[in-house]
């Protein structure tokens, strides 16, 4: 069955799903367990809210959330979060005219907390594909863990289309 992951979207099935997403600047966190092949995938779009909210109120477009989110979801399917198999996509630069050469853009800002995020639930990273300029296609095949990931750069047309809506991932 095949799922396509909105932002601020995850969801956890096991080997009869593939999960799909476009992403931009917003970053793609897979995780697969490789005995059960059972996987999870979510699509955030900053790293962390302003404000404070209660434990059990978890928004899928933070990617600290998100990570919640995905391994207490892992956990009551009976899965190790630690056993997984972590993978990271996206944090591209869709507004590659408009950035300072020394500023941090969204997309970088979102892969860094995604790769400390894993780091302090003790997921390993096996494999990422972050950064560059413009969008992936993302596609996690949760029978066996792969995923692919087609980055394309972004036309002149679209920049300015991005621009004016005010910018999404």
């Amino acid at each position: 069955m095949d799922i396509f992951l909105q932002p601020g979207e995850l969801f956890v099935g096991d080997a009869s799903f593939q999960i799909r997403t476009i992403l931009g600047s917003c970053v793609s966190i897979t995780l697969w367990h490789p005995f059960e092949h059972v996987g999870s995938m979510s699509h955030f779009l900053l790293p962390t809210r302003s404000v404070a909210v209660h434990e059990n109120v978890l928004d899928g477009r933070y990617g600290d959330e998100a990570l919640r989110w995905m391994i207490k979801d892992l956990k009551a399917a009976g899965i190790n979060p630690r056993q997984c198999q972590a993978k990271i996509f996206g944090g591209g630069n869709m507004f590659p005219d408009q950035v300072r050469a020394s500023a941090i853009t969204v997309g970088q800002r979102n892969g860094e907390a995604a790769r400390l995020l894993l780091q302090n639930e003790g997921i390993e990273v096996v494999t990422e594909s972050l950064y560059g300029v413009g969008h992936r296609q993302i596609i996690f095949n949760v029978s066996n863990g792969d995923v692919w990931a087609r980055q394309i750069r972004p036309s002149q047309l679209e920049i300015a289309a991005e621009y004016a809506a005010g910018g999404s991932a």
